[in-house]
């Protein structure tokens, strides 16, 4: 028996050639097995063995990606610049799809996952007075990106996505610059870009507007894993 499965194991290397030739004499609709069984002077075990080693190889390949790739870990910064004062938040719980079939791509944040601010009382009329974040949970951003990128390909791409950006509950169409990093496991992206508040229909009182700057400044990045 040992000499057997010595035998068996030294006859390894050659079976990949010996798939690759199965492959070019099959007829449409023939099998493995049977053109094994058929045309091969191998002994019957062998000749199992082979069939089952093309199973397990049929069976491990793994399937066609879908195409989509997604995050819930991205993270979103914005910086609001006032001549009186500066004011910093951040949230890690940006969410995104990425269609590479068709290039299509659909972003969100939930407003109250913002963190930092420069108090608890300024975070909370961030919520309740500006954004309303009870009336308008999420801030979306969903469209396409305008050039053609062959995913498959790895390397860093600048790129232009057209899309609706969604805030306050006020839609303004965008076309943002945003960088990726094109991995075979992964793709990083980061953005920088502008949002004016009087866009999205958020008003700032006049008792603080030396203090909350009328254009706000975001950062976005994050790594998007195949789904």
């Amino acid at each position: 028996m040992v000499n057997n499965l010595t035998e068996t194991l030294a006859a390894l290397p050659a079976l990949s050639s010996l798939f690759s030739r199965l492959g070019k004499l099959l007829q449409p609709g023939q099998t493995f097995y049977p053109y094994i069984r058929s045309n091969s002077k191998l002994p019957m075990q062998f000749s199992h063995f082979i069939f089952c080693c093309a199973l397990f190889l049929l069976s491990a390949a793994p399937p066609p990606p879908s195409g989509i790739w997604g995050t819930d870990k991205g993270s979103i910064h914005f910086q609001s610049k006032a001549p009186l004062e500066v004011i910093r938040a951040d949230s890690r719980h940006l969410r995104g799809l990425v269609n590479t079939n068709n290039q299509t791509f659909a972003f969100s944040v939930k407003m109250n996952t913002l963190e930092g601010f420069n108090s608890p009382l300024q975070q909370e009329h961030f919520n309740e007075n500006y954004m309303e974040s009870d009336r308008f949970p999420e801030a979306t951003f969903s469209g396409k990106i305008i050039e053609t990128i062959d995913f498959s390909k790895s390397g860093n791409l600048a790129v232009r996505a057209k899309g609706k950006l969604n805030i306050h509950g006020i839609e303004q169409e965008r076309i943002i610059k945003v960088s990726l990093i094109i991995q075979a496991d992964k793709i990083g992206f980061s953005s920088d870009f502008s949002v004016p508040l009087s866009d999205h229909n958020i008003r700032i009182p006049k008792i603080v507007h030396q203090k909350i700057a009328e254009e706000v400044a975001v950062h976005v990045e994050g790594q998007l894993q195949p789904r």
